[in-house]
């Protein structure tokens, strides 16, 4: 019997098992930031937490603050990987 494993985004992420590192004192959110630039699920990430209206921590390499004003510039997107997709596509 061959049993395939499903990897979800989470899985490559680039701070995977980083923990309680994600969520950073005001200070240390540049340093988490510039730590996802490079991530290969950024998208996926950021789209998760505007999706569900994640408040806390760094997520797609934006922090709170930033993902709340995405929020409300754009307040009819339904879904965010869909969006965030056409935006880096133009």
């Amino acid at each position: 019997m061959v049993t395939t494993i499903q990897q979800t985004w989470a899985v490559l992420a680039k701070c995977k098992g980083m923990g309680d590192a994600l969520f950073p004192d005001g200070t240390d959110v540049k340093r988490i930031r510039q730590f996802c630039s490079d991530c290969p699920v950024q998208i996926d990430c950021l789209a998760e937490a505007l999706d569900n209206r994640i408040e806390w921590g760094v997520w797609g390499g934006t922090s709170e603050r930033e993902r709340r004003a995405i929020l409300r510039r754009q307040p009819d997107v339904t879904s965010w990987k869909s969006a965030l997709a056409e935006s880096m596509a133009r």
